[in-house]
């Protein structure tokens, strides 16, 4: 079984929402986001740890973790990750999912496995390929975000706010037309870029995120919203 990890979170309690959970980081990624949180993980190093260290880790975990959550990266740029969902849950643990729904056909055949999904659903279906330097990126997040709605599978929406590439009114545009999708569970996110300096985002960059008029409007358009990490 192929699996290439490059970190591993034992306990978490935030990334698979009502669980007790470890991160599994997968290597990889086909898109170069300006404001990756984890740019070290984007290469696939021959040298990356894989199947028998996780499950060497899970074992002894059987019935005190409730899930594990495979992250990245991009855990769907990995061939192998199918497997490994299998394994962890032929040992009991549930699986959930951190994409960017960059292989919806790979999503497609991993849904069965699958408890819980965030999907990062990162600008307007027009802007993707400015954003991930890949040409037709918007419609393979497209396509996952419609496969995911269709499941029924428990998720959430979310969207990292970046204030160097929203404004006011992007972030309202996007929020409609997410609406309009059908999302009902909507997430928005600061981003918390480590790759330079010149990339830190500070508070008096996000002001329009406390405008509570905007809030109140992304508020009424779906059932469940929140914004994660600032403070209101």
């Amino acid at each position: 079984m192929q699996l290439r990890i490059g970190g591993l979170t034992p306990l978490t309690t935030i990334d698979f929402p009502g669980h007790l959970a470890a991160v599994v980081f997968c290597q990889g990624c086909a898109w170069r986001c300006p404001y990756c949180h984890n740019p070290h993980l984007l290469p696939v190093n021959c040298d990356g740890t894989d199947w028998p260290m996780l499950q060497a880790f899970l074992e002894p975990r059987r019935g005190l973790l409730d899930g594990v959550v495979f992250s990245g990266g991009e855990p769907l740029f990995q061939s192998g990750l199918a497997d490994a969902m299998e394994g962890v849950k032929s040992m009991g643990f549930k699986v959930a999912l951190h994409t960017a729904g960059t292989h919806p056909d790979r999503l497609r055949r991993l849904l069965p496995l699958l408890d819980w999904v965030g999907l990062d659903i990162k600008t307007s279906l027009e802007h993707y390929p400015q954003l991930t330097g890949i040409t037709g990126s918007g419609v393979k997040a497209q396509e996952s975000l419609a496969l995911l709605l269709e499941s029924g599978i428990s998720h959430e929406i979310r969207t990292t706010v970046d204030p160097h590439l929203f404004s006011r009114k992007t972030l309202l545009e996007l929020a409609e037309e997410l609406a309009d999708f059908g999302v009902i569970h909507y997430v928005l996110q600061l981003c918390r870029p480590v790759e330079n300096v010149d990339q830190l985002v500070h508070l008096e960059n996000t002001t329009f995120l406390l405008d509570t008029a905007l809030l109140e409007r992304l508020e009424g358009l779906f059932s469940s919203f929140m914004v994660r990490g600032l403070n209101r």
